[in-house]
């Protein structure tokens, strides 16, 4: 099994995803408008032709998927995070600047006890996202 993060949006998906391919160097494996599904499948509205149905980006060996929802079941996202565990420090510092960009920090990049870096941010596109850098573990004792 694998659990992918399935982002909604409101029209900006296409924006979104092709910026995401950008600063995490992935590469978009498919994207489908409303308008390129095949004949006969239920659309929003005549005007939503250009939304995005679904795309799909790979980094490395994971997925990240999304969708222009259709209006009236498009709501803000709430009560989750996109979490990026990056193995290079100066590679998180990069990709959270980036994702900040015209969106709001929420905790800057900085050391924590678990993390060389780790920040939390909601990017332009209202998507939440956590970026780590993890120390390495010593050992925990045993439990008893």
């Amino acid at each position: 099994m694998k659990i992918i993060s399935y982002l909604a949006f409101n029209g900006q998906c296409d924006e979104a995803f092709q910026f995401y391919e950008k600063v995490l160097g992935g590469k978009i494996l498919m994207k489908m408008t409303y308008g390129d599904a095949p004949a006969g499948t239920p659309t929003p509205s005549p005007e939503a032709k250009n939304r995005i149905m679904h795309v799909t980006l790979a980094v490395g060996d994971q997925l990240l998927q999304g969708a222009d929802a259709p209006g009236q079941h498009f709501s803000k996202p709430q009560g989750f995070c996109v979490m990026l565990s990056v193995d290079d420090a100066a590679e998180a510092e990069r990709i959270f600047q980036a994702l900040a960009e015209n969106g709001q920090v929420q905790m800057p990049m900085q050391e924590t006890f678990w993390a060389k870096r780790f920040g939390m941010l909601i990017d332009r596109f209202s998507i939440p996202f956590m970026v780590n850098c993890n120390k390495p573990m010593e050992n925990p004792a045993p439990a008893k």
